[in-house]
């Protein structure tokens, strides 16, 4: 059976739930937010996993992610340059978040979304990554998925 992974632009940052870490992948344009939303979400007990690239890949009929090895336990701070940072070396993806610009209209009550990442069926969340509750809202998207 051949391989099956991908990688992607983004981020991916875990919480630990129920003594696993669930993880959440980052995406969005170039200065939409992804950054300053993981600092925040670091803040309020995530752990990075990986950040500018990731690795995706499935095991266990479930999708995982790392960091490629030459970024691994590294984190780009904008005005600072690339900071190390205690990092996870892989965690299970459980959602992808789409980072979006202020300008995009986000629905008040949206219609449950998912999308296939190497035929692994995850929910998706968008948000406006620079909002003061965005970190708060990740957190609560990933601790009831499912619910």
């Amino acid at each position: 059976m051949s391989a099956r992974f991908e990688i992607r632009h983004g981020g991916l940052i875990a919480l630990r739930q129920g003594g696993l870490w669930t993880g959440a992948l980052i995406t969005g344009a170039s200065g939409a937010g992804k950054s300053d939303l993981t600092l925040r979400a670091l803040g309020l007990g995530f752990r990075l996993v990986a950040d500018d690239r990731v690795i995706l890949f499935v095991s266990g009929g479930r999708l995982w992610g790392r960091a490629p090895p030459p970024l691994s336990g590294l984190l780009e701070h904008r005005g600072l340059g690339v900071l190390a940072e205690p990092s996870l070396g892989f965690a299970r993806v459980a959602l992808s978040v789409r980072c979006e610009k202020p300008d995009f209209a986000l629905e008040r009550l949206p219609d449950p979304c998912v999308q296939s990442v190497l035929g692994i069926q995850i929910p998706v969340l968008s948000l406006h990554p620079l909002e003061d509750s965005a970190p708060a809202k990740l957190s609560r998207a990933l601790r009831h998925l499912g619910v």
